[in-house]
């Protein structure tokens, strides 16, 4: 894959042409067939899937289907930094190609090149800051003004 393709995805926005090459060097690229899973609920979720064509549709035992993602999107970014097992369901839906860093990976690009690895793990925060500040409408819907939410 070119470096230039990571041009195509949000995350690598801020990234100088020299950060994209050292996040290229790091990927993996796979080809899924329609109704293959890139991953399955339950799983050891460790790896970042950029997808480079194609789409994938995400669902959840249950909360059944949750959308479908296509060309430009990314899933599992967080699971580069956190451990926990996977939340959802991924299945190809069309014929598709996925760039994957694994933790691994992601462990060696902040050894050898920090400044790209930590312009990765900023550009992962903005992304789920702005899919939370998105969602947050909907989120305050569930919750009636006399539920308690606790976090952590």
């Amino acid at each position: 894959m070119k470096p230039n393709t990571l041009k195509r995805f949000a995350l690598f926005a801020d990234f100088t042409d020299e950060d994209r090459e050292h996040m290229n060097e790091m990927l993996d690229i796979g080809t899924f067939s329609p109704g293959e899973q890139l991953f399955c609920e339950g799983e050891e979720a460790d790896t970042m899937l950029l997808i480079l064509s194609g789409s994938v549709r995400i669902h959840s035992q249950s909360a059944g289907r949750l959308g479908l993602l296509c060309q430009g999107a990314n899933l599992g970014c967080l699971s580069l930094v956190t451990i926990g097992r996977r939340e959802v369901t991924a299945v190809a839906e069309a014929e598709t190609t996925v760039a994957i860093l694994d933790r691994a990976g992601f462990l060696r690009l902040a050894e050898d090149h920090p400044r790209a690895a930590c312009r990765l793990a900023e550009a992962m925060l903005i992304d789920l800051a702005t899919t939370l500040r998105r969602h947050l409408p909907y989120m305050k819907q569930q919750f009636s003004s006399d539920e308690v939410v606790h976090s952590g």
